[in-house]
């Protein structure tokens, strides 16, 4: 178990785990990575969207390899087309990256209270295996 899995399973969201996991290599304390994260877990509030795991990834890579100017196109695109190759590998190992998609929901939430992280929430939820494909991603092209 990596240390973003460890995360999830103490109750932390997709994305706080992914990200948090990886703070300190983009310079951010563990509380303001939680806080920063925290809107994205369950999809995005739980509107069941992008993938918290995925979300993260694509903020990390922001932070590690994110552009600032406003104006260079060709830095835009370099960056854009690393996190399409970020989506794709995650979309070609799960079918999406959309949270919904990979629970086998029909549809979006539309109830914002969190599930109870039980035993048996854990046994039923795929999201563990893709936090940690997500972290691992993470610390192969990014870190």
């Amino acid at each position: 178990m990596n240390k973003a899995t460890e995360l999830f399973k103490k109750g932390y969201n997709c994305a706080q785990s992914v990200f948090c996991a990886n703070c300190d290599k983009v310079n951010i304390d563990f509380e303001t990575g939680l806080k920063l994260t925290s809107s994205f877990g369950g999809g995005m509030g739980r509107l069941r969207e992008v993938c918290g795991a995925v979300t993260a990834m694509f903020m990390l890579i922001g932070l590690k390899k994110g552009y600032i100017t406003f104006d260079n196109d060709e830095i835009k695109e370099k960056h854009y087309a690393k996190v399409q190759e970020l989506a794709h590998k995650f979309e070609e190992k799960f079918g999406s990256i959309i949270c919904r998609e990979l629970l086998n929901l029909n549809e979006k939430a539309s109830n914002p209270k969190p599930s109870q992280r039980t035993e048996e929430y854990y046994k039923e939820r795929p999201c563990e295996k893709f936090i940690e494909f997500a972290s691992d991603l993470v610390e192969k092209e990014l870190m």
